[in-house]
């Protein structure tokens, strides 16, 4: 299992994010990069893949869209109907890998928001998501996803680090009004290009003290530039845009927003 599985995580993963992004977010402007794309390429239809608890997918809702989502998550898809049926929506949302989802419509613009396509692990893998999302848009279909490549001072760093040497990350008031405190342990396979990290959440009670503490796996695959270049198109796909941010930037920041349109013929 992967830390987006746990129910536990699921239910408390928006309100630890608010306070991870508070002072560097580095999806800084996300949800209206996301809304623009969806203006001008989801006319049939916008699928949010690994949607999460709906950040993008109930942001574009709102404002008027045809958007649904799947993640990989049921407790993911869970947190994602129940914030939905609180603002009155009921996008359709559904399990499912995006290597190999089906649903019986086609979208014009799909949709992976942040870092869910780094979550495959293998080249084969991310070669399968490609394939398959190309399979479930129209023929003028956009996918756009967020990738960042290794870099060799963190990576040096991380793969010198043991899965037990924790860092604190933050302090956050968890769902049940309990203060936690989060840290986690990364280390990295340049062999794989693999960041494999723990994330430790510790429960407070009254007087500081912790109660109760618990360990969460995650896996997340780096991805270099030219790597993504040759994937996208190998499989399909042409790429019409690369930024640096969600806000247009071309800096090369190793951080790639990608934008890539579904080519004619069959692969």
């Amino acid at each position: 299992m992967d830390l987006h599985d746990y129910r536990d995580v699921a239910e408390n993963y928006d309100a630890y994010l608010d306070v991870m992004y508070a002072e560097r977010d580095n999806y800084e402007g996300f949800r209206e990069f996301y809304l623009e794309l969806a203006k001008k390429h989801g006319g049939a239809g916008t699928v949010d893949i690994a949607c999460g608890t709906g950040a993008v997918m109930l942001y574009l809702a709102r404002a008027g869209l045809d958007a649904e989502g799947t993640d990989l998550s049921e407790a993911m898809c869970d947190v994602a109907r129940r914030k939905a049926a609180a603002m009155g929506l009921s996008p359709r949302i559904f399990p499912a890998n995006m290597t190999d989802f089906r649903s019986d419509r086609k979208y014009s613009l799909a949709i992976i928001a942040r870092s869910g396509f780094m979550h495959l692990l293998t080249p084969e893998d991310q070669r399968k998501a490609l394939l398959n999302i190309r399979e479930c848009l129209t023929d003028d279909g956009v996918l756009t996803l967020n990738t960042f490549a290794p870099f060799p001072p963190i990576q040096a760093q991380q793969m010198r680090t043991r899965p037990d040497d924790y860092t604190f990350r933050l302090e956050y008031t968890n769902v049940d009004g309990f203060r936690e405190r989060i840290y986690n342990a990364i280390t990295y396979d340049p062999a794989t290009q693999i960041m494999s990290g723990n994330w430790k959440f510790e429960t407070l009670g009254a007087d500081g003290q912790v109660v109760a503490e618990r360990i969460r796996p995650l896996k997340m695959r780096q991805t270099y530039r030219q790597e993504m270049l040759y994937l996208a198109e190998l499989c399909g796909w042409e790429v019409t845009d690369i930024f640096g941010d969600y806000h247009g930037s071309r800096e090369d920041t190793g951080r790639y927003v990608w934008v890539m349109r579904k080519k004619d013929g069959r692969f």
